[in-house]
């Protein structure tokens, strides 16, 4: 990556319940975002640190959103990070509802006032080639200890339902299904204790990421397998470790509803990004 000495890379740092993001902007500049740049930009002593990289660039639509995890790998949906750059596009906009565009499809956000965004995350993929997984199977219940869910929302999800989430070594447990052989994409895991039919305390491991203090794609993938499974309505209440989201799995998708902050602005300088070249 050659740059000039005066080069900076303007950035913004976001959060949605702890589920932290670097956020770049590449509608007016063209951005080479490698696997390299991620990984630096994700490295919590030597960069800024993030749970996904989100990039904003032009399209048919308000915005088109591309996504990075914190090994450099790509995901073609993130929630909470779709919710917050939502939310400075409300406030660049005035706008209240934006049409945005991802490798998950397109997504309509609302701006609810006071903070609060709303996404609708799309329909549910529940068929075992859309996940997808390494053999035709029931996603319902997994041919694994444990009888996981299986659900896509534009990235794979595997949730074990369980008595107490606090009780599961998440290290391990996570580590050791992301990389399940029924799951040739890899998969985030989720595992999950239902508190009431309409609420559920739940716990995450994001694929290329390791545990997070939140994940809105897991909450809604979570909230649609325990629906599935009869254990809950439709219209949950999901209890993370950085704080609660509201999922409600309507006729027209799942809709994801919770706080975000966009925490400061900043730059790269050039003299970190020649490290890359």
């Amino acid at each position: 990556m050659t740059r000039s000495r005066d080069t900076r890379l303007p950035f913004m740092k976001m959060h949605g319940l702890g589920n932290d993001f670097v956020v770049l902007d590449a509608r007016e500049r063209s951005l080479d975002v490698t696997p390299a740049l991620a990984r630096a930009i994700a490295d919590r002593h030597r960069g800024v640190g993030f749970d996904q990289l989100a990039v904003i660039s032009t399209g048919g639509s308000d915005a088109h959103l591309t996504f990075y995890n914190a090994d450099g790998s790509t995901a073609g949906a993130c929630g909470n990070a779709t919710r917050c750059v939502a939310r400075h596009l409300f406030s660049e906009t005035g706008k209240g509802e934006l049409h945005l565009t991802t490798d998950r499809g397109d997504l309509i956000a609302r701006d609810l006032g006071k903070g609060i965004t709303a996404v609708n995350m799309g329909a549910p993929q529940l068929d075992w080639s859309e996940i997808p997984l390494a053999e035709a199977m029931d996603t319902l219940e997994l041919p694994i200890e444990g009888a996981p869910t299986a659900t896509a929302m534009g990235n794979p999800h595997c949730t074990f339902f369980v008595p107490d989430a606090e009780a599961i070594p998440l290290t391990d447990f996570g580590a050791r299904y992301e990389h399940h052989p029924l799951f040739p994409n890899r998969t985030n895991v989720q595992v999950a204790q239902v508190i009431a039919p309409d609420r559920i305390r739940m716990r995450v491991w994001e694929r290329g990421v390791g545990i997070t203090l939140a994940s809105g794609s897991s909450s809604c993938a979570t909230a649609v397998a325990a629906a599935r499974r009869g254990l809950t309505g439709r219209k949950v209440q999901v209890d993370l470790d950085g704080g609660s989201l509201q999922i409600d799995w309507r006729d027209d998708g799942v809709w994801m509803t919770g706080p975000t902050m966009h925490v400061f602005s900043g730059e790269f300088t050039a003299e970190f990004l020649d490290t890359l070249s």
